[in-house]
Order: C-alpha cells, then structure tokens, then sequence
C-alpha cells in the first residue's frame, strides 16, 4: 500500500487509509498508451527471480549487480538468524546474525570488486561493514558512524576516492558529511549548517526536513554552491543534473516535471495519478521513474510502473501491476502477484540504450 499513502500524501485529501479518488477520465481511459518495456528496449538485461530461495526461506533482495545477481537478507531455514547474501544460481552467504539481536542491515552499496553496508543489532549498535566480491573476505570498518540518516536513497551510503562516505545527524541543526578508508581508520567529520543529502558524489543537496524541498545543491569537494530555481506550492529534488518538481494541476490532481536545477529545459513527465515513486531523481541522468494509481491500487497495493525517457519524452510501461519497487546501483526492482504468492523482477536501466 506504500503508492497509496504516497499519493494520500501528495493529495492530502485522502480520509483514514481509504483512496478516495474520482479518477480523472485520463487514469480511466486514456489514448496513445506507454509502449510495453519489451517493445521500447527489447535489448535490455532483465531477469525474474523467485521470492524464496531454494531452502524454502523469504529472500529480500537489497542491492542489484546486475539484473540477475543480487545481494539480499533471508533468515535460517531454522529462524534464529538472519544472514546478509550474494543469490546468482547460486546463494554465497556474507554475514549472519542472530535473530535474538533484533538484526538489520542497511543502505548496500558497492564500487567495482567493494561492497559495503551498515548493519545494526540492540548490543552492536549501527556499524560500518565492507566484504570483497573476488576473495569472499568480509571485515567491519568502523562502529564510529554516528547519528547516521537513511533515505531509502541509492546516496545513503557512497563509496568514492577510496572512502565510505555517508551523511549524520549533527549538533544544532547540522548535518555531518562523514567518511573512513575503506582499509577502516579514523572517521573524517566536516560539518555542514543546515540538513542534507548526498545526491551523487561529491553533491549534497537540502531540503530534506522542508515541505517545499530542494533549494541548493553544493560541492564538498570544491565547495561550489548551485542555486535551484524554485516553484512555488511545489515540491522540489535534485540530482546534480537534473531537478524533480511534483505540485497539484488546477483540478487537485498530480504533476510531475523534470528541469535543470538553474530551471531551464522544463518538461512534463506525467499527471493525473500519477506519483513519484522513488527517493532518487532521473536516474543515471536518463530516466524519471513513476506510477500511476487506479482504482484497483487499493485492493492490490500495487501500481502501473513507468518509466519516463528523457532523451526521447517517451513514457515506457515496466510493468501494469508492481508492487515493492526500488532502485539501486542502476538496476530497477519490483514485483508481480500478492503478499502470498509474488515473482520479483529486475531491469538494468544500464543495459538500455
């Protein structure tokens, strides 16, 4: 239901968890549809992957490799842990930890043959843990990780110029830009005012606590500061090229618009039900990734998943009913079917071409 509380949010003329739309006759309807993914990039790499591995236990897939390896969380087929792996047609587990330590693990990351993540347990606290994908060998980093802010965003955790990087909590409204050696080390902390993200190394961008959204976008590495042309009763993202502006139209329905942060090369990338659906802006610079509801997204939980092409302003259809979608590492997740029985499907956008 996580489309539906979105788009509840975005309209906030929902009432008490029921999706109360008079759908547009656009949603109901409409003319000219999306070209099918396997018309628009016949070409790209795509897989399907059963949701339970071979011992019969739930796998939950965190990060893609590529479309048909992937690194995920099941429990024991016994249930006392959970164990952090690497599934291809085979399953390498990485980590495991005991079920009793109320265990997680966050934010997966990788660049080239390094992979990272940060995995919390009552006693442990939020640590810092990095494996390498050619010798198997797995170490923990560091525990000095501080307040640490997670985003469901594909920049909670980087990995650039032989660091870990990640952004904290800090003190009087600051945000602390941390990083460590990938080797481990000393923890670097640069304090920044105000409250931040990284949007792809090495930019931040603010907005994250405020209902208007993005208004800066800034350079730890040169220090440059990029203003963004803001919208009014809009909501506004960035990613270092590209701005997300989401507002409502004249008859309360949604808008999606995608511009250059200075606000040049304005385009319209969908409405009416439509709703953005992940935390990162145009992925890899060439992609607007939303969904649209309909009146059957409240029984199901599940979405018309599109994906807007911005080099050629044509709209694909990944999929007419996704559930549990994500993006990470270039490689776009979702699933088909119910809580009971599902197939969860990936597509490299690297592939597409």
């Amino acid at each position: 239901m996580e489309r539906v509380r979105a788009y509840a949010g975005l309209i906030s003329a929902l009432a008490a968890g029921s999706l109360l739309l008079a759908l547009p006759p656009a949603a109901q309807g409409k003319t000219g549809a999306p070209a099918p993914l396997s018309v628009a990039w016949p070409t790209a790499s795509k897989a399907a992957l059963p949701a339970t591995l071979p011992d019969k236990t739930p796998y939950e897939p965190t990060l893609f490799l590529d479309a048909n390896t992937s690194v995920g969380t099941a429990p024991t087929p016994d249930n006392k842990s959970l164990r952090l792996l690497i599934r291809t047609k085979t399953e390498k587990v990485l980590r495991t930890l005991p079920s009793t330590a109320n265990p997680s693990f966050q934010s997966v990351t990788v660049a080239g043959g390094t992979l990272g993540w940060f995995e919390r347990t009552d006693k442990g606290g939020l640590q810092l843990w990095t494996a390498d994908l050619k010798t198997g060998a797995v170490r923990q980093v560091t525990a000095d990780t501080g307040l640490a802010r997670f985003y469901r965003s594909d920049n909670d955790l980087v990995i650039a110029d032989g660091r870990f990087r990640w952004v904290a909590s800090g003190p009087r409204d600051t945000t602390e830009v941390r990083s460590v050696a990938l080797a481990g080390g000393p923890v670097e902390v640069r304090p920044e005012p105000g409250s931040w993200r990284f949007t792809g190394w090495p930019w931040l961008v603010d907005g994250a606590t405020s209902t208007t959204g993005a208004t800066t976008l800034r350079n730890v590495v040169t220090g440059q500061d990029v203003k963004v042309k803001t919208t009014r009763k809009a909501a506004t993202d960035c990613s270092p090229t590209w701005c997300q502006v989401v507002s409502l139209d004249e008859d309360g329905f949604s808008r999606i618009e995608l511009m250059r942060p200075d606000g040049s090369a304005r385009v319209d990338v969908a409405g009416d039900t439509a709703n953005t659906e992940i935390v990162d802006v145009a992925p890899l610079g060439k992609f607007e990734i939303f969904v649209r509801i309909d009146a059957n997204s409240e029984l199901t939980g599940n979405a018309e998943l599109l994906m807007y092409e911005i080099a050629t302003h044509r709209t694909v259809q990944v999929s007419p009913d996704a559930g549990q979608i994500a993006y990470r590492n270039g490689v776009l997740s979702w699933s088909t079917g119910n809580l009971e029985t599902f197939v969860r499907h990936s597509l490299d956008l690297r592939t597409i071409h």
